[in-house]
């Protein structure tokens, strides 16, 4: 049996303790943006950050959403003239 992304986040969210609906697709093209207009170790950096703002709110899909949208449109803005060395 091939395992999947799926399977990978229920058994993580298991073994964690989590219960929430994860927007795969929106957390996945979240992080296409960053590692874009950003950098690409920005991505599971921010990634992370998201999840933290959203535990400090109280914790939710809609608190997730909410850092999403709101760090998407940070990375959207993100200038080349801000980026430094390495970055991509």
């Amino acid at each position: 049996m091939e395992r999947t992304l799926e399977d990978w986040i229920a058994e993580v969210k298991a073994d964690l303790g989590i219960d929430l609906d994860v927007d795969v697709r929106g957390l996945l093209d979240l992080a296409r943006v960053v590692a874009h207009g950003v950098a690409r170790p920005a991505a599971p950096l921010t990634a992370f950050l998201i999840g933290y703002a959203a535990a400090q709110q109280g914790g939710g899909s809609a608190a997730v959403a909410e850092a999403s949208r709101r760090t998407a449109a940070l990375a959207e803005g993100w200038a080349p003239a801000d980026r430094g060395p390495g970055d991509a």
